[in-house]
């Protein structure tokens, strides 16, 4: 497993980590559960330069879209659940219920939300877009404030 670091510049530092099989954590600075660098990990900043790349243009409004490889583990629900969170567009909100009908589980909705609470690639599997049915800002990773400056971001639209 690899690791190096990434400052954002808005919300902190994030700590990215992956192997030959694509990008599997991206963890917040102030994570509630911070992920744990082990013993044998390598920092090897040249291996995360694709991810630095598009983090950098996704911060400064000029990447939508991440076109990267992923390998998160998780139950075969979690990652219906994260695959659905890929599909909802840049700058947009979906709710919980929205995502628990996308996964084709609509009566799963607190299962969402623990699923998305799991997400090992914030940002990239945009877990920061999903609110209460209400609109109201529920729960992350990476705390409200961080939820509140990523979805400011993407509402102050792309520049070209």
């Amino acid at each position: 497993m690899y690791y190096d670091f990434f400052e954002t510049g808005l919300i902190g530092t994030l700590t990215l980590a992956g192997d030959d099989e694509g990008l599997r954590h991206i963890d917040f600075e102030k994570e509630k559960n911070p992920l744990i660098i082990r013993e044998g990990w390598r920092r090897e900043p040249e291996f995360f330069k694709p991810v630095k790349e598009q983090l950098r243009a996704y911060f400064k409004r000029r990447l939508t879209r991440f076109d990267l490889p992923l390998a998160p583990e998780g139950t075969p629900f979690q990652l219906t659940v994260w695959q659905a969170l890929l599909d909802i567009p840049y700058g947009t909100l979906a709710s919980y219920k929205d995502i628990a009908e996308a996964a084709g589980k609509p009566r799963a909705v607190r299962a969402v939300g623990g699923a998305n609470g799991k997400n090992p690639l914030p940002i990239i599997v945009p877990c920061h877009r999903v609110v209460g049915s209400n609109g109201s800002l529920t729960g992350f990773g990476g705390g409200l404030d961080t939820k509140s400056r990523l979805i400011a971001l993407e509402s102050s639209g792309v520049d070209e």
